[in-house]
């Protein structure tokens, strides 16, 4: 099987052949159709990750289909099934115990230290994947599993009764938890680098009430603000755009450093707080949620061999929506009519 391999940190991914896999005990053998890129990929690329396994497989949002299971595992051959970042838990710690199992000191995740979907073939633990919706394609659905699950869970952490909404950073996850955001009758304000027209008019396209520079202030304070761009910086801009007792969710695994700002931003019992990770219970419930919801996904499709392109392409902002490494000629997205 080809795979898209991290040899060492900073360097770029190289095409091997390797063998196909044998499932273990609990695994699924799974012939991968699709495989988002997500700005974790980007951090794991420069290193910003801690204890990286080299050499790795990155890849975490995977469709694939069923090819052969290990022992213990029931499953028929060509059932589809979704992979997410978060691929073990231990399942006996008080993380685990307490439905927290995100925050688990045992996890261990896909395309960091387990290899992930970056390749024609891969390995997953049954108990961690999610069955798929027949009403997405497999480019369809691949951003849905971490970009549409990190958004459901930064979003469940607003806290109930929103009315406005604060995105900064209108990408993969953004262009997701909007749309189910609008669904569920809040209004979405969309927050963007300064100049990127593109963004703000793709945010509008999906009902977002008001998009502009991530340097402004909304005309009423908002409910709750989730910041997916990893920048530090938006945070004082966040709490800054909240009215008191409101809450600002940083949704990326990392951040650059935080600066510092004056208190009277946080005072009023505003609350900043970090999302790490997925559960899967959050799964079960964002994918129920996302076809009752009609969700759709915007891509961009590359074949496995320029997973490079796709990655420089995402770190550059040439994207609206998400980018998916597709593992066919007959994989092609059903994309969002939009104007660029």
């Amino acid at each position: 099987m080809k795979v898209m391999v991290l040899e060492q940190q900073g360097g770029s991914l190289q095409c091997q052949e390797r063998p196909i896999p044998t499932p273990g005990k609990g695994q699924v053998l799974l012939k991968v159709e699709a495989c988002a890129v997500c700005r974790t990929d980007l951090h794991l690329l420069d290193g910003e990750l801690p204890d990286i396994r080299y050499p790795i497989v990155p890849g975490h949002e995977i469709i694939g289909r069923v090819v052969k299971c290990g022992p213990g595992v029931a499953l028929e051959k060509g059932v589809r099934l979704g992979v997410p970042w978060l691929g073990y838990s231990c399942g006996k710690c008080r993380y685990c115990l307490h439905g927290k199992e995100n925050l688990c000191d045992q996890a261990r995740f896909t395309g960091y230290q387990i290899d992930g979907g970056f390749a024609e073939y891969t390995l997953a633990d049954h108990r961690f994947c999610f069955s798929i919706s027949s009403h997405y394609s497999a480019a369809e659905a691949a951003p849905l599993m971490c970009a549409g699950l990190i958004g459901y869970r930064s979003l469940v952490m607003c806290g109930n009764d929103l009315q406005r909404l604060g995105i900064y950073g209108f990408g993969a996850a953004a262009h997701i938890v909007a749309q189910v955001a609008k669904w569920q009758g809040m209004e979405v304000h969309a927050f963007t680098r300064p100049g990127d027209e593109a963004s703000q008019r793709f945010a509008q396209y999906l009902g977002a009430t008001w998009a502009g520079s991530s340097e402004q202030l909304p005309e009423a304070p908002l409910d709750a603000a989730i910041i997916f761009a990893p920048v530090g910086e938006l945070i004082p801009l966040a709490l800054r755009a909240v009215r008191k007792g409101g809450v600002v969710v940083c949704g990326g695994i990392h951040m650059s450093d935080i600066p510092s700002f004056p208190y009277a931003l946080l005072w009023g019992e505003r609350q900043l707080r970090s999302v790490a990770n997925l559960t899967r219970q959050d799964g079960r419930a964002f994918l129920s949620l996302a076809s009752e919801a009609m969700i759709q996904t915007r891509t961009v499709c590359y074949p496995l061999h320029a997973a490079n392109d796709a990655l420089k392409d995402l770190r550059e902002g040439k994207l609206t929506g998400a980018a998916v490494l597709v593992m066919g000629p007959s994989l092609a997205s059903e994309m969002l009519d939009v104007d660029s």
